[in-house]
């Protein structure tokens, strides 16, 4: 979805990484938690922080800041998951994305949402949706189900044994 199909109002998480302010649809955010204890999976990517365990399910958790190319997120008392929906190959998967604190939930209408800046061709913009602007300040707003390439989501899921093994080391 492009900037150009928003046509109502939407509702936006944002979220900090270092010192910029992300959103993130309203309607794939599961829930947001306090920073917890995340079992490390080994020969993992780096940007896979490892798992947590969801009321029994295995959840993996990232370092959104590594998926972004930013450096590694430093746990602080505000640091959390954001527990979000995305899509890969049209089937959904549940995924915590570590975030340095959460702001709040916003509004935001179609005027107020410009499209993405073009900045060459060598520098990736697809997982940016749209740049808000709110209260004079840019808030970037996520493609969640793009920020993840589909090789990427792919090392993040684990087949059946992968998941009672780690199920197992919680």
């Amino acid at each position: 979805m492009s900037v150009i199909d928003i046509t109502e109002t939407r509702q936006y998480l944002t979220f900090k990484l270092g010192n910029e302010v992300f959103a993130t649809e309203v309607a794939k955010v599961r829930e947001v938690l306090d920073f917890t204890t995340i079992t490390e999976i080994p020969r993992t990517p780096d940007f896979m922080s490892g798992v947590i365990n969801l009321r029994g399910s295995v959840v993996p958790v990232v370092d959104l800041r590594l998926c972004l190319e930013m450096s590694k997120t430093e746990k602080t008392r505000n640091t959390c998951i954001v527990v979000v929906e995305v899509l890969m190959d049209n089937e959904s998967t549940v995924i915590g994305a570590l975030a340095d604190s959460v702001e709040e939930v916003i509004d935001l209408e179609p005027d107020q949402i410009q499209p993405a800046p073009r900045i060459g061709t060598h520098i990736r913009t697809d997982f940016i949706k749209g740049m808000g602007k709110r209260d004079n300040q840019f808030v970037m707003i996520l493609d969640i189900d793009r920020v993840f390439s589909a090789e990427d989501l792919a090392a993040v899921r684990q087949p059946e044994s992968g998941k009672s093994a780690a199920a197992a080391a919680m």
